[in-house]
């Protein structure tokens, strides 16, 4: 099958699970701004950054360990069952060390009369963090339409379980008292039942995957654990320093702003507005599930170079496109928030900014994890990590939660920045910079032109932006007409 058109229809398959999931799981920011004041949001904002900060953690990178060596070994099964008994062993420690010590850890992070929800998470986090490998084998096994459908089933259980637990419970109680649903909820809990609902979904996701779990050979080498973390371990500390650059702004917010300031407000508000970057994460979700078993399985393939380097070009089109089509339109995404909220979205141009980085980032990372020079990725990581916090506690004292947007945006601008150069060096790729930069200052350029619509009539404003987003549109097709003829000739070849 021709390259892209593998890569694009493996990317649209997990996409069903990614865009479609976030998209169907992203509805419930306006359910919970509906149902919570931005402080209780607050808390679902910063328990969720530490569970993702958690989770990278427990993976310890084995998930790409895994693509690694199974694609090259004649023995991937033993592979997947080293793997996998690696982390069933951490994470049962992992829960047992939280349920021994939860109430110090929820002091700690100031939780101390919530100390069940450090509990319910160490869970959470646990089993996803196993479940990682079969998800794993699945991508590597080419069965993405199964993949995507356990996930889409994770998602459409959790959202249920929260409308079940946030308003059909209550309102069952309300109108009859005496009704069995009170023989398990208590409306005490309140946004616990957020947590719980997760909780629920992670179990049945770990049962629905239990035929691939069950699939391990109990097989366990240790030398080849060894390598397989050896490869991975850098693989953590950028997963690590990466996800601390998304997460700890959210977890260090509550710390640096003065309690007459209402830290968890301002970190509810903020975390809604982050969340409204869902269409850039979505497809940047969609196109990693995609593309690292795409060049993994293309190591030694010919002309590869050239194809990275187109996908790396239509990447940041699609991606400049969406950033327009959530800026030209934030108005109509605005209408779900109340007042309360609407402040924090001065910071999403930012934060989709970011996120569009961040893909290119990933995608250029190929080259260290092609040539094995994964220490590379761990070094920019962490270089990342120390300008992410070295601003955070800089900027947040100051300006708050836009200091963390900004912080945010510089930390994936300089180690995207380090990853070309270094990339040129080890595993040169012919990258078309021109049109690129071409079109990332076009775009800004019609952004800054849409700025001046935000006071006309709403009909005239979504015109004139409306006909903004079909010349940077019909701009690249008439500059990428004859490339993408010769995609699609390629293809009926």
């Amino acid at each position: 099958m021709n390259p892209f058109k593998k890569l694009a229809s493996d990317t649209a398959i997990y996409g069903v699970s990614s865009i479609v999931g976030r998209f169907l799981n992203w509805w419930l920011v306006p359910y919970y701004i509906y149902l919570f004041e931005a402080e209780t949001y607050g808390i679902i904002t910063n328990l969720y950054s530490y569970a993702a900060i958690l989770l990278i953690m427990l993976t310890c990178g084995m998930e790409t360990g895994y693509f690694r060596f199974a694609s090259k070994s004649q023995h991937p099964e033993k592979v997947y069952s080293t793997s996998l008994i690696s982390i069933l062993a951490t994470s049962s420690l992992f829960v047992l060390l939280v349920f021994s010590f939860k109430d110090t850890v929820s002091s700690w992070i100031n939780y101390e009369e919530n100390p069940e929800y450090i509990a319910w998470f160490a869970i959470i986090v646990s089993i996803d963090a196993l479940t990682a490998i079969p998800f794993a084998r699945l991508r590597l096994n080419n069965r993405p339409i199964k993949f995507a459908t356990i996930k889409l089933i994770n998602i459409g259980f959790a959202i249920g379980a929260n409308i079940f637990f946030l308003s059909v419970c209550p309102s069952i109680l309300k109108d009859n008292p005496n009704s069995w649903i009170q023989l398990f909820y208590d409306k005490n809990i309140g946004v616990g039942y957020v947590f719980i609902a997760n909780l629920l979904a992670s179990a049945l996701t770990f049962i629905l995957l239990s035929s691939e779990l069950a699939k391990i050979k109990i097989h366990f080498d240790y030398h080849l654990l060894k390598k397989v973390l050896s490869y991975s371990f850098p693989i953590l500390i950028v997963g690590l320093a990466g996800i601390l650059n998304q997460h700890i702004d959210k977890i260090l917010i509550p710390f640096l702003i003065p309690e007459s300031e209402n830290p968890m407000q301002q970190l509810g508000i903020y975390g809604a507005s982050f969340k409204l970057a869902v269409l850039m994460n979505m497809f940047i979700q969609a196109f990693r599930y995609a593309f690292e078993p795409f060049f993994f399985s293309r190591k030694n393939s010919a002309g590869d170079k050239i194809i990275y380097a187109m996908i790396m070009k239509y990447f940041v089109i699609f991606g400049l496109l969406i950033f327009l089509g959530m800026m030209f339109y934030i108005d109509i995404v605005n209408l779900i928030f109340n007042e309360e909220y609407q402040e924090g979205l001065k910071v999403l141009p930012i934060i989709l900014m970011a996120n569009l980085f961040f893909g290119i980032y990933f995608t250029l990372s190929l080259w260290y994890k092609l040539t094995d020079k994964t220490r590379y990725g761990a070094y920019m990581a962490i270089s990342g990590s120390i300008i992410t916090i070295g601003m955070n506690f800089a900027l947040i004292p100051l300006i708050g939660y836009m200091g963390s947007a900004i912080a945010f945006l510089t930390s994936f601008l300089v180690i995207t920045t380090i990853s070309y150069f270094l990339g040129q060096k080890h595993y040169p790729v012919p990258y078309e910079l021109k049109p690129i930069f071409y079109y990332f200052i076009f775009a800004l350029g019609l952004y800054f032109i849409s700025t001046f619509t935000t006071d006309l009539l709403p009909l005239v404003k979504y015109t004139i932006n409306t006909l903004l987003l079909l010349i940077f549109s019909a701009t690249v097709f008439l500059k990428e007409k004859k490339k993408l003829l010769e995609v699609i000739n390629n293809q009926k070849k």
